[in-house]
C-alpha cells in the first residue's frame, strides 16, 4: 500500500490487524505553554481552513504504523502533524495508518525541551524522514525563540534544511504558510510562540482573534458611519448659519436702506 509521498508499511498484516490499540500513555506534555503552543497550532489551522472538510490536524496523539512499532511499544506522538487529502470529519482517537489508505502526516512540529531536543533532531527526524516521508518537519522550543528549525523532504526523499526569510520565518510548502514567531499573550501566559503567517505576511489568527478582529472592524465601521453623519449634520448645520447669515445681513441691509429713504422692495 502506497500513497503520492509515503512509503508502503512493509511488515503489516492487513487480515489481522490489533484491535487493543493503546491511545493515552498517561503521560502530559513538558509543560503548560507547550500544550499551549499546540492548541495553537491546531486550532489556527482549523479556523483558517474552517471551509474545508479535506484534511485532519492533530497533537500529542500516537501514529500507529506498523506491527514492529507496536510490539515494541514505540509509541509516536508528535505535537502537531497535519494530514491533507483525507476526510477530516472522521471521529479518531489516534492515527492509524492502515486505517487511512496508508496516509502518513504530510507535516510535523514537535515542540522541544532541552530534554527532548536531541530526539527530536535525531530519532524523530529520521523517523520521519525515512518511514513516514512527512514532507515538512518542523522543531521548536517555546522556551527558546532562537530555535525554529524546519526540513523539507527533497526529490531524492531525503531532509534538506530550510533558509529562513528576512523575519526568520520558514516557508512550509504543503500547508502554504509560513512558520516563524510572534510575542504576545495566549490563555493568560505571554511568551514567543510559534505561529502560523499566510503568504501576505498576515499573522493565521485563532478563533477567539478572529472573533475580536471582526468586533473590532464592525466597531471601527460604526464610529466611521457615525462620524460620516456627525459631519454631514455639521455641514447641514453650516449652511444653515450661512443661510440665517445671508437673511440677517438682507434684513440689515433694508433697514438702512430705509433710514436713507429709499424701498428696499423697489430694488
Amino acid at each position: 500500500m502506497t500513497t503520492e509521498n509515503n512509503l508502503a508499511i512493509v511488515d503489516w498484516e492487513p487480515h489481522d490487524p490489533p484491535t487493543d490499540l493503546i491511545f493515552d500513555d498517561g503521560e502530559v506534555l513538558e509543560s503548560n505553554r507547550h500544550r499551549i503552543a499546540m492548541n495553537v497550532l491546531i486550532r489556527s489551522l482549523q479556523q483558517a481552513w474552517s471551509d474545508r472538510s479535506d484534511y485532519f490536524t492533530g497533537g500529542n496523539m500516537f501514529i500507529y504504523y506498523s506491527s514492529t512499532q507496536i510490539r515494541n511499544r514505540d509509541f509516536r506522538g508528535p505535537d502537531f502533524f497535519a494530514v491533507l487529502n483525507v476526510d477530516g470529519t472522521n471521529s479518531r482517537q489516534g492515527w492509524v495508518v492502515w486505517e487511512e489508505d496508508g496516509r502518513y502526516p504530510d507535516v510535523i512540529v514537535e515542540l522541544m525541551s532541552r530534554s527532548t531536543a536531541a530526539i527530536d533532531k535525531g530519532i524523530k527526524k529520521d523517523l520521519y524522514e525515512q518511514t513516514f516521508r512527512t514532507s515538512d518537519y518542523f522543531v521548536y522550543d517555546p522556551f527558546d525563540p532562537n530555535s525554529l528549525q524546519g526540513w523539507h523532504l527533497d526529490e531524492n526523499q531525503e531532509y534538506q534544511p530550510l533558509t529562513p526569510n528576512q523575519n526568520g520565518w520558514l516557508w512550509c510548502r504543503r500547508l502554504g504558510f509560513w512558520l516563524g514567531t510572534w510575542e504576545g499573550t495566549i490563555d493568560r501566559e505571554t511568551a514567543i510562540w510559534v505561529r502560523f503567517y499566510d503568504v501576505s505576511g498576515n499573522l493565521v489568527l485563532l478563533p477567539e482573534e478572529e472573533a475580536k478582529a471582526r468586533e473590532e472592524e464592525a466597531k471601527a465601521r460604526e464610529e466611521e458611519a457615525k462620524a460620516r453623519e456627525e459631519e454631514a449634520k455639521a455641514r447641514e448645520e453650516e449652511a444653515k448659519a450661512r443661510e440665517e447669515e445671508a437673511k440677517a445681513q438682507a434684513a440689515r441691509l433694508a433697514a438702512r436702506l430705509r433710514e436713507l429713504g429709499e424701498n428696499p422692495d423697489m430694488l
